[in-house]
Formats: C-alpha cells, structure tokens, sequence
C-alpha cells in the first residue's frame, strides 16, 4: 500500500502539510488519517465513492490519503463548477458522502445527515444515494469540463497517480525541493500531482492556505500581488501554474524580484506558453520549466527539468513513459489505458491525444495545438489557432485571445486586454507586432476587444484552455461583424 508504506518510510517529526497556522508532521497525518478511515468505515454505506466540495487544505489531502488507504473512490468537485454541474457529478459517480466545509451546502445537494465534524471538514451522507457506479480499482475520478456543459469523469487508480508522481520527484531531486506552495486548486488533478504527491513521495513540506490567501478569487479571479506576497510569506520552491498566472505574475513583479527568491522550480502547463512571456519570466527571476499532460494520463506527460531544457517544447517525456507522432501529426502517448465513467478502457497501447505536435531529434516533444482547431481559411490554408495566440499573449497588453477564420478570407480575433487602462491604439500596436512575427495567411487582419473568458462564464477550462465552442457560440454576433465587410 503506497500511502502507509510511505508513511512508514519517514521520521515522526518530518512536516508533511501546512495550512500556514497549523504544521501536520508524519505522525500528525497518519493519525489524521486514521481517524478518517474510522469514519469512513462508519457510514451507512461503507464502500459508496466519497465525494469532496471544499477549498485547499491539509484536511483535503488527508481526506485523499484517507480513502486511498481504504481503497475507496473519491470524486473531487471543483468550487468552479456549477450547482447543476455538481449535481451532474454526483449523480454519474453514485457519490455517497461529501466531504464539505458548509453542511448547508451539502444538504443542498442531498447530503443532510451530518456524520461527524470533528475537522476543518463536515462529513454529509445522503439518506437516498444514487447507484453507486462501476468503479473497481479507480482511486479518484476526476471530472473535466470538456467542450459540453456535462462533465466527462476520467478514471484513475492511485498506481497511476504515483507513478506519474514517482517520475516528477526523480526529475526534480537535483533542485533539492522542501517547500511547495499549493496555488492551483486541488479538485484540478494537475495540483495533486505535480504538488503534494510529489512533495510526499520526497518527504518535503506541502503549503496549502486558503485559495484566497494565494490571490484566488471566486472561481476566475486572480490576484498577482497577493500572490507574490504568498510566495515572499511561505519561501515555497516550488509552484505550479497556468500560463495566464505566469502573465499576471509577471506583470505585477519586477526583475529580480525579492519576493520570488526562494523559487527553485515554476512548472507551467495546460496551455501554450508564448516564447515572450517565457523569457520575460526568466527575466523577471521566474525559473519556469514548462510542460504537457492529461487527464487521462493522470497529469503529467512530458516537462523540462533540470539539465534537460529546450525552450519552445514543453520537455522531453518523463521517465514512464513513451511519445510518438502519427502520420497526421497527432501526439500518441503510451501505456495510458484511459477510461472514462461508464465506458470500457480504451482499446490499444496507444492514447490519441487529440493534440498535434512533433519531436525533435533530441526527443524533445513541441505542442503544435489541438486537431479538431485547425482553421482552414478560404483559401485552403491550414492554421492551428495557437499559434497566432501565443504571437499575440506575447505582446503585453493582450491577456487571453481566440483566432477565429474558419472558411474566411483572413483570420480575425477575439482579444481580452491585459488591464482596464488599456487602450485600442495599444491593443493595434500589439497585433501589429504579433503579425511582424507571422506569414501572411496567419496574421490578424481585424479584431475586437471583450471581456475576460472565464470558467464561471463557461468559456474557460480550468487549467485555462479556451472552450472554443462555447465562446464561437457566446460571440456569434461579434465575430460575424468581424467578417461582414471586405478587407480593407
């Protein structure tokens, strides 16, 4: 068993969590986690999936470890989503008993009897549980928000999870890691992962405040500043991002900046990251290493790590596992056997990512963008739209942006400026610059300003990919206007 044998293989007095108050050592934890297995066993329905609705904490972890020992299924639910997007959840993963901060909350959701709440957490049973869903062998289903209003559940067992984690530590135990500060949500497996389960396995020190306290505000907000006042408070070496963190970061930092010191390791992933904002980190003292993964691969597929950078890929694949390119360009990954709820494993020892990329002759591994993107212009020109993004969040003022052109003379875009202040002449400027960087069928010929895409709007994932379905459909009349006169 990974967790006790863990536990087994670490001092009593070694700092595992901490919530910034309180410091859980080894022994705290594996009491911690014992008192939750109790608790677990106690319910009405010992064996039903556990599910969890609450924000970053150590008790959220021991929760995990918890269920991990006991072999059960937990089934996080992301504070972004939607009441009926929680209710879709638990009714798809036949979710027993919620772990949440608030029992109203709960009892909102059908869980009304309170079991115990002798933590940070309230444990909540439902009298009348919906069927328990096939889920043999699955530690945590994880629910991604996808391109539909319906969450998709991606099964994954804790083997899994641990050798992706066990895969990390090795390619990082040359920085001598012993301080992570948790800054992504814990219900986005990307944070588990690449955080606690990493910083377990190496016997380092997880840092896990509250959301807000690490410039997390509601489910789309963030605040650089408070978050660099975090990092400068916990020392942490290690963090993880999204790139539009990176950007805000960076903005809102300057070089070499003392609240950034202590920074050993940044690890960047799910989206792609503009070569300017890449070195405008590093710049600004920001070690960034960025990376690719998914879900169905419990996170973590490819990074660059210590030793082992080439900057425009995200890394080569980690140790577990192999990559391959298929004839039309579509990244392979091996050995990931994924499934999702209420279907069977995927056939064959070769995952279709959906995404398009190539390997150089090194084995480094470059995300070209997503295949079901590409643009063909009207004049047969194949685009991915990525590209001319990443040309675009380079350039200062332009903080999220989607290409559209699909059958048109020209590609046209979406832009969300960096700040209130920014001006159209400035948001020109930084098109112009962008195309100064692009062939003539990828340029911006036309754009138009709107507000921030969000996940609470629906127009965002959480790891900060664009719906771009959801967003074609949301701006169906602004992006009309962008092509309902010939170019100038």
């Amino acid at each position: 068993m990974v967790i006790q044998n863990l536990l087994d293989s670490l001092a009593d007095s070694t700092v595992l969590l901490s919530d910034g108050r309180r410091q859980y050592d080894r022994a705290a934890v594996a009491h911690r986690t014992a008192d939750l297995c109790t608790l677990l066993t106690a319910r009405a329905r010992p064996q039903a999936p556990v599910g969890i609705l609450a924000d970053n904490s150590p008790e959220w972890l021991m929760v995990d470890l918890a269920t991990q020992a006991l072999g059960l299924t937990l089934v996080p639910l992301p504070l972004f989503f939607t009441p009926q997007q929680w209710m879709h959840v638990i009714a798809e993963s036949g979710i027993g008993a919620l772990f949440c901060a608030d029992p109203a909350q709960g009892a909102a959701l059908g869980f009304d009897t309170v079991l115990a709440r002798d933590g940070a957490l309230a444990l909540c049973e439902a009298r009348q549980a919906p069927q328990a869903a096939e889920l043999a062998g699955v530690q945590k289903l994880t629910f991604t928000s996808g391109t539909t209003s319906a969450p998709k559940g991606v099964c994954l067992s804790a083997a899994q999870q641990w050798e992706v984690a066990g895969a990390l530590r090795a390619g990082v135990a040359p920085l001598g890691l012993e301080r992570h500060l948790c800054l992504l949500p814990f219900a986005v497996l990307l944070e588990n992962i690449a955080g606690p389960y990493t910083a377990l396995l190496s016997g380092a020190t997880t840092i896990c405040p509250p959301l807000a306290e690490t410039g997390i505000q509601g489910a789309s907000g963030f605040d650089p500043v408070a978050c660099l006042d975090a990092i400068a408070r916990y020392a942490p070496h290690s963090i993880t991002l999204v790139p539009q963190m990176l950007q805000a970061l960076v903005a809102a930092s300057a070089p070499n900046d003392p609240r950034i010191a202590s920074l050993r390791f940044v690890a960047v992933g799910g989206g792609k990251m503009p070569p300017q904002l890449l070195s405008a980190a590093r710049a600004r003292g920001f070690p960034v290493f960025e990376g690719y993964g998914l879900s169905e691969c419990a996170s973590v597929v490819a990074l660059n790590l210590p030793g082992a950078v080439r900057d425009g890929s995200v890394g080569r694949p980690l140790a577990h596992r192999r990559v391959a390119i298929a004839a039309d360009g579509e990244i392979l990954v091996e050995g990931c056997r994924a499934r999702y709820l209420g279907q069977p494993a995927e056939d064959g020892d070769w995952l279709a990512t959906g995404d398009l990329g190539h390997l150089d002759a090194d084995g480094f591994l470059y995300v070209d963008g997503r295949k079901k993107d590409i643009l063909i212009t009207g004049y047969g020109r194949n685009v991915s739209p990525e590209w001319p993004e990443a040309a675009l969040l380079g350039s200062g003022p332009v903080a999220q942006a989607m290409v559209v052109g699909e059958a048109q003379p020209y590609l046209a875009a979406l832009l969300v400026p960096a700040r209130p202040d920014v001006t159209p002449a400035q948001l020109q400027q930084a098109v112009e610059r962008a195309n100064a960087q692009l062939p003539d069928y990828a340029q911006i010929r036309r754009w138009r300003a709107v507000p921030p895409f969000t996940p609470a709007a629906g127009l965002l994932t959480p790891n900060g990919r664009l719906r771009r379905a959801a967003i074609r459909t949301a701006y169906a009349t602004e992006i009309a206007s962008l092509f309902d006169q010939p170019e100038s």
